[in-house]
């Protein structure tokens, strides 16, 4: 149980960070606080849209799903069943493909990285290794 609501936890970490860019890519918020990292470059990229939609609203489609489906695998009654895990490491596999790929397009083709694309992909894989761990045993 406490993988799974670590899972939560951290889609619901990797939702605020997904939406963050995604209000920053609709224009509602301004410049990205980046720090050091290439936040701009890679967001006003080509590759920052996908199928006519930012990169940044299936990040937090993708979040919110998880997130529901952890909180529903939080309950007494799932507990001990082995679908909610299958569905958490499908969800995540999922966007752990979806980061490699696009952490990929970034470094190879875009040449430029950004710290929040950088620490959703690290959500997202700390999220994708425990539901492979919670898939193994549900605890």
């Amino acid at each position: 149980m406490r993988r799974r609501q670590t899972i939560a936890i951290l889609a619901l970490a990797g939702l605020f960070v997904a939406l963050y860019l995604w209000l920053h890519k609709i224009g509602l918020i301004g410049e990205l606080q980046c720090g050091t990292g290439s936040c701009e470059i890679v967001q006003a990229s080509r590759y920052a849209d996908l199928l006519g939609f930012p990169v940044a609203l299936y990040g937090v489609i993708g979040y919110a799903v998880i997130f529901a489906a952890a909180l529903v695998s939080v309950q007494p009654r799932w507990l001990a069943a082995r679908g909610p895990g299958l569905a958490l490491v499908a969800l995540s596999s999922l966007g752990f493909a979806f980061t490699v790929y696009l952490t990929a397009v970034s470094l190879l083709l875009i040449h430029a990285t950004c710290r929040w694309c950088l620490a959703s992909g690290a959500i997202m894989t700390t999220i994708w290794l425990l539901s492979l761990a919670t898939a193994r045993r549900p605890t």
